[in-house]
């Protein structure tokens, strides 16, 4: 896949756990784990939205683009 989440490494640089981040947001563990570790297909912009004002950032400092190499 062509995306690769970042969403570890910015929780890390903040010092916030996935249960402080999911509480702020307002969204399960579970589903904040899938992002964190990149199970998941797509992220609604009201979750995004959500993540950067837990962690104050912008979606790039969440979301890379690398291009698939063929």
């Amino acid at each position: 896949m062509a995306i690769i989440l970042r969403l570890d490494r910015m929780m890390a640089d903040r010092k916030m756990s996935l249960n402080e981040l999911a509480e702020k947001v307002g969204i399960s563990n579970v589903n904040l784990s899938k992002i964190k570790t990149g199970k998941v297909s797509g992220v609604r912009f009201t979750t995004l939205d959500g993540i950067c004002k837990a962690l104050d950032c912008q979606p790039g400092d969440i979301l890379e683009y690398e291009e698939d190499e063929e």
